[in-house]
């Protein structure tokens, strides 16, 4: 009689996903005609044919623009960053002097109007620095508004006023000390901090060497560029991976380069898995972070330690899914070890949620467990 009644019991430890569903036991609000509900989600069998539609829609390639990797980040922390690279500008010619720049003026023949540098004076400490209003000051010629010119345009109009008092004038003009052009790189980079602008270009590519490198917890994908009142959005895994020239934009004066982390772009697994912790334990949950963003079904239940061979239903396999706001639910049916080349065609999304249920005759043993001293206590 006493089994017969534990065998009715309903009350079962643990999550588990009900027998034989086919719908979500709560409803999730979604997103339908651009209007905000609440509906019960209808549970997607892993198989061939939904395979096959995916593999069909270009947004789940890796590379694809409209991949969901390439929006999750604005998405979840509410950016507005301009998908895509800033206008392009007039092609870049010549370096332009600007404030703060020091100058190195040569005149042949004539010492007196080249200031020296010496043994215990650098080129910088002897140039002539353009003062905050563009300007510097040259014997025999004056005020010399030198800010957004080229070297040469100065170098002539040097040439032209001093040939009023020398004769076959032969001057020449460079950047002794780049001070006037600043570009700041952050985040996941190996050395943050100030760059100046030079006279090679300075782009995106140059900028990210330039700081040593990203790091390993880089989101190549949403690399965020802030010039002036607008953010952009610049995808450097197209140029490296898709040669997408078009990413490695030129970079201008007070432009903030920022290398986001790859902390959005993780895949939760729960349930009856087997990866290793720290002393020999085994783990029942793990959060993976995708590399590049790309990851496949399988290869989340491998880095996860696999199923558990003595507790876990691998017929009952669960990826739900909220990326968006457009909440989906897919089932998995690995009781045959071949389904997983299908899961290994499934590509996952930043934030998935993998849930490997637990055997029933494992519930109902940790039932009859849990409840096996109170039988005893009550037959003595």
């Amino acid at each position: 009689v006493m089994l017969y009644q534990l065998a009715a019991c309903t009350i079962i430890p643990g999550q588990h996903m009900s027998p034989f569903s086919r719908q979500s036991s709560v409803e999730m609000p979604t997103r339908e005609s651009d209007e905000a509900i609440l509906k019960k989600l209808n549970i997607q069998t892993i198989n061939a044919e939904l395979i096959i539609r995916l593999e069909q829609n270009s947004s789940h390639y890796s590379l694809a623009p409209d991949n969901v990797a390439n929006h999750y980040f604005d998405y979840r922390i509410g950016s507005k960053a301009i998908k895509g690279v800033p206008v392009k500008d007039e092609p870049y010619t010549q370096y332009r002097v600007g404030p703060r720049d020091i100058l190195n003026i040569t005149v042949w023949d004539h010492p007196e109007l080249t200031i020296p540098a010496g043994e215990f004076r650098s080129s910088e400490s002897a140039g002539n620095v353009v003062g905050e209003d563009g300007t510097f000051f040259y014997p025999y010629v004056g005020v010399v508004q030198a800010a957004g010119r080229t070297v040469e345009d100065i170098r002539e109009e040097l040439t032209v006023k001093l040939s009023k008092y020398i004769e076959f004038v032969q001057l020449d003009v460079r950047v002794a000390s780049y001070r006037s052009q600043r570009v700041y790189v952050v985040g996941e980079v190996t050395n943050p901090g100030i760059q100046l602008v030079k006279d090679i270009p300075l782009t995106v590519l140059e900028a990210i060497n330039n700081a040593g490198g990203v790091t390993s917890e880089a989101d190549l994908r949403n690399i965020i560029l802030t010039r002036n009142d607008k953010t952009y959005s610049i995808n450097l895994l197209s140029l490296y991976e898709g040669g997408d020239v078009t990413q490695n934009v030129l970079l201008q004066h007070g432009d903030v380069l920022n290398v986001p982390d790859s902390a959005l772009n993780k895949v939760f697994v729960l349930g009856e898995t087997n990866h290793f912790v720290a002393g020999g334990a085994i783990g029942r949950s793990r959060s993976l972070t995708m590399n590049k963003a790309r990851m496949t079904l399988t290869e989340a239940l491998s880095e996860a330690g696999g199923f558990d061979q003595e507790t876990s239903d691998p017929a009952r396999i669960f990826v739900f899914r909220g990326g968006l706001g457009k909440p989906e639910i897919y089932h998995l049916d690995a009781k045959s070890p071949d389904a997983l080349l299908l899961a290994d065609r499934f590509p996952l999304q930043p934030r998935d949620v993998i849930y490997v249920d637990r055997a029933e005759g494992i519930r109902w043993n940790q039932i009859i467990g849990q409840i096996q001293p109170t039988i005893n206590l009550l037959n003595a």
